[in-house]
């Protein structure tokens, strides 16, 4: 087990590497807590803040901590940890490597092993779909399709892009953003997966702080749109109360004007929306919901989990969806994930051009 292999645990001779020590996984969960406690940080340090925390001192656990992770994210079976586990491997490889593809080849001589770019692209069979030109780049358009498409931003788009003979020109920083997607793609590739009940058993303790943390944490990326049909059950139905000008109890209240906040809505839109409420007050309704977020307030408040929406009777129509998440957000960005961009319609915008 080399030092490369712990910083790029994902690469196919890291995993060699692995098997070629005989590694127990299930004898490596039971008795080595350094590694567990390592693995637990990676998935907790990507739920909480994006990355996968500070590597171990030894190579030995940090290589190690990769599989466990990944067991741990298998376990725990939540989109949302699954999509946040992966995209924080996929930022530190990325780290990782732009700094190694920037030293001096001088430099790599006396300093550790370090990966190339012509060695990345091999790993994901893209040698022969990528060509330097120049400063920059041509990828083959298939292979360009399928790791811009998750990338947020007209210019990604391939109508945008220069394209010549099959092939998309893009900078040496476009193609370095490109192989983390393609890393982001193998770190998520087979999760979840089947884990045997002895692995299982030794590694409870862990999930439930997992679990613990999605639940109390608000998990998505700063949202800017409102597709109410995408909405989780329990928010549509209170929408749906809402738009009647039915009576909602204040944590009723508090939940879908949090949600509301919390998608992307100013506080004059929700204010709107809530006018047809039977005993609505402009002034109140206003302060409630700049309380909410943070302006009159010294918090800025998320919206209630799913445990707090079912322990106040507000989880309704549960769909299939709503067994494997723990937060209405994190059902609104599944949908949102799950969904084409082009086909996505704000309800803001919608009513503007209605109104046109």
């Amino acid at each position: 087990m080399e030092p490369l292999h712990a910083r790029y645990p994902f690469l196919a001779r890291s995993r060699e590497a692995v098997e070629a020590a005989a590694v127990d996984l299930g004898e490596v969960v039971a008795t080595d807590e350094a590694v567990t406690a390592r693995a637990l940080e990676r998935v907790e340090s990507a739920i909480t803040d994006g990355t996968v925390g500070e590597p171990h001192r030894r190579t030995r656990v940090e290589l190690l901590s990769y599989p466990v992770a990944r067991v741990l994210v298998s376990l725990v079976d939540v989109h949302i940890c699954t999509r946040k586990y992966a995209q924080a491997e996929a930022e530190a490889a990325y780290e990782r490597f732009t700094e190694e593809f920037a030293t001096t080849t001088e430099l790599k001589s006396t300093q550790r092993e370090t990966l190339d770019r012509a060695e990345l692209l091999a790993e994901f069979d893209l040698a022969s779909a990528v060509r330097q030109r120049g400063d920059g780049f041509r990828v083959e358009v298939g292979a360009y399709l399928d790791l811009a498409a998750d990338q947020r931003g007209d210019s990604w788009r391939l109508v945008n892009r220069p394209l010549s003979d099959g092939e998309v020109r893009v900078t040496a920083e476009e193609l370095n953003v490109l192989l983390k997607q393609a890393i982001r793609h193998r770190v998520t590739d087979g999760l979840p997966f089947n884990v045997p009940d002895a692995i299982a058993d030794e590694l409870t303790d862990e999930v439930d702080r997992l679990e613990e943390v999605l639940s109390e944490l608000e998990l998505t990326r700063e949202i800017d749109t409102v597709v109410p049909e995408l909405f989780p059950p329990c928010m549509k139905a209170l929408l749906d109360q809402v738009q009647k000008g039915e009576h909602l109890e204040h944590h009723s209240r508090f939940a879908i004007a949090a949600f509301l906040t919390g998608i992307g809505m100013t506080t004059d839109e929700i204010v709107d929306l809530f006018q047809v409420n039977p005993g609505f007050g402009e002034e109140a309704t206003r302060y409630q919901v700049d309380h909410i977020r943070g302006e009159t307030s010294p918090t800025e408040y998320s919206t209630p989990a799913c445990s707090t929406m079912q322990s106040y009777g507000d989880c309704v129509n549960k769909d299939d969806l709503c067994e494997t998440i723990s937060h209405p957000m994190g059902y609104y960005e599944q949908k949102l994930d799950d969904t084409d961009e082009e086909e996505l319609v704000d309800w803001r915008e919608d009513g503007e051009e209605a109104d046109a």
